[in-house]
């Protein structure tokens, strides 16, 4: 009897990351584009109401309405895979890495309004848009890096097998 050779199970082991890193870059693609509408849409109906001339603060409701949706979905469904450490401490981690790129999006807006001079609803639209583009590489990196870190496990154990994976690594 003979065992595959060791290049063989690599290749198995890299085509398995490689589709775990497919399937949460969709997943979060998708809950990023709903976030993206929440945050869009909030912040364009506060700066049309009742924030019309208060566009940082506008940004920050917004992203922190879009990033408690972000939360749940990502940890119920994209990286629920990963679980190493007390939601809690995901909680914190997540709030952090979104803190950074909450601080991207307002600093870029406050750079075109304050800086630039660019003072209308449009240019704050741009740049959002870019600044939620970077702050989304930044997010994708961090919450695989440091927020949903643990090894995926396999979504179909019983609570018991997730138990025992575990309660061994």
């Amino acid at each position: 009897m003979t065992s595959p050779a060791p290049a063989t199970g690599l290749l198995d082991r890299l085509r398995g990351a490689i589709d775990v890193l497919y399937r949460e870059a969709i997943k979060f693609g998708v809950i990023g584009a709903l976030a993206f509408v929440i945050d869009m849409g909030s912040f364009n109906l506060l700066r049309h109401t009742v924030l019309d001339t208060r566009p940082t603060t506008a940004v920050i409701v917004s992203a922190s309405l879009a990033t408690a949706f972000a939360w749940i979905g990502n940890r119920m469904w994209t990286f629920r895979h990963r679980r190493n450490r007390p939601a809690h401490h995901e909680a914190a981690l997540f709030a952090g890495t979104n803190g950074v790129a909450l601080l991207i999006q307002a600093g870029a807006v406050a750079f075109t309004n304050y800086v630039l001079g660019f003072d209308s609803l449009a240019a704050d639209n741009i740049a959002k848009v870019v600044a939620i583009g970077l702050g989304t590489l930044f997010r994708f990196w961090a919450y695989r890096r440091f927020v949903f870190a643990g090894e995926p496990i396999d979504v179909d154990q019983s609570p018991m097998a997730d138990r025992a994976h575990h309660d061994r690594a």
